[in-house]
């Protein structure tokens, strides 16, 4: 029979890409979502026909219970999160509730439906778990580069809640016995980003101006350093952590770094455009508490996983670049996920 997914996040980037790359590994893919009447549900189910949806909220543990009962996973991958890091000073309670106590509640679901207590014995079947762990819980970086024993230190609610869901998670992996694993992953980005996040909103912006519909781009802190690769890939890295023979947390990123100004330089290059001309920097767009770079040490997801990622820097800029020109081209909305293909 075929292996069984349960996928919370459904509806965003990696949610997309790690349903298509299971479908193509001929899983059975369910996906958690709060309301079947959801616009981006009903975009998705457009999408991913493939996929099957069933009713569910992090917010609340009755519905995560009578979800995992009635879907049967295997492997449960949590994907779901408050994740626009700006967003979660604005809203921090609920990043608190979501990103956080979130990975509680699933983690409650698959152990009470799982027959789990102490001593790790499963009367209902092991269920693997997989959770979206975040490099913003190293926040003010103690080491360059961050690798799976590197303290965390982290300078946002949203940092804050992942590091809360990352112990969670090893906690129920050593009480409980639980296949329970986190994935620590640096920043991954694609067509299909939310327009708010900072590659979309530049890639976006070098289209807008080069199709003559803006004259400029504001940015914050141009000097802010990360380690950026192709969400496509990195999903693979989610799988491969549930297919290990025991259950360990990995750190996934490139092991390169390129600032802010770097990101710009090559997108509007990718269009053709000089970004000095357009790009004004807005002290507004600062966050409260900065970080000022991270950088990723995956060397043990090569070793262990045999995992590499396959797209670089600038074709991942110039994959985003393109597509949103062909969207603008053809009047898509980019608040609607309408690059997804």
């Amino acid at each position: 029979m075929a292996r069984r997914a349960l996928i919370t996040g459904i509806t965003g980037q990696d949610g997309s890409y790690l349903a298509e790359h299971l479908l193509e590994q001929g899983y059975e893919v369910w996906g958690l979502a709060r309301g079947q009447a959801n616009p981006r549900v009903s975009r998705m189910r457009k999408l991913l026909s493939d996929v099957q949806v069933v009713r569910g909220d992090l917010l609340d543990q009755g519905s995560l219970i009578s979800a995992v009962e009635r879907v049967q996973p295997d492997e449960v991958y949590n994907l779901g999160a408050i994740s626009f890091v700006p967003m979660s000073w604005e809203q921090a309670e609920l990043t608190a509730e979501v990103t956080g106590m979130g990975v509680l509640r699933m983690l409650e679901a698959i152990r009470v439906c799982s027959g789990v207590s102490r001593g790790g014995s499963a009367s209902g079947g092991q269920i693997r778990f997989y959770q979206a762990s975040s490099s913003e819980m190293f926040g003010q970086v103690s080491e360059t580069p961050q690798n799976e024993r590197t303290a965390f230190h982290p300078r946002s609610p949203y940092g804050v809640a992942k590091a809360y869901g990352h112990f969670l998670t090893q906690n129920y992996r050593e009480s409980y016995g639980m296949f329970a694993v986190s994935g620590i992953l640096f920043n991954h980005e694609s067509p299909r980003r939310g327009a708010e996040f900072v590659t979309r909103k530049v890639s976006l912006g070098v289209a807008r101006i080069k199709l003559g519909l803006a004259s400029e781009l504001r940015l914050g802190n141009l000097e802010a350093r990360r380690d950026w690769g192709f969400a496509g890939d990195y999903v693979k890295a989610m799988h491969l952590m549930l297919q290990a023979d025991h259950p360990e947390d990995y750190v996934i990123g490139t092991g390169t770094m390129k600032s802010v100004r770097e990101l710009v330089e090559t997108a509007f290059s990718a269009a053709g455009l000089d970004w000095e001309r357009y790009v004004v920097t807005d002290q507004t767009l600062h966050r409260p508490a900065e970080v000022d770079l991270l950088c990723a040490d995956p060397k043990k997801a090569r070793a262990q996983l045999g995992w590499e990622p396959k797209v670089s820097f600038d074709e991942l800029v110039a994959m985003m670049v393109e597509s949103d020109l062909r969207l603008l081209r053809d009047g898509g909305d980019p608040h609607d996920d309408g690059s997804w293909p």
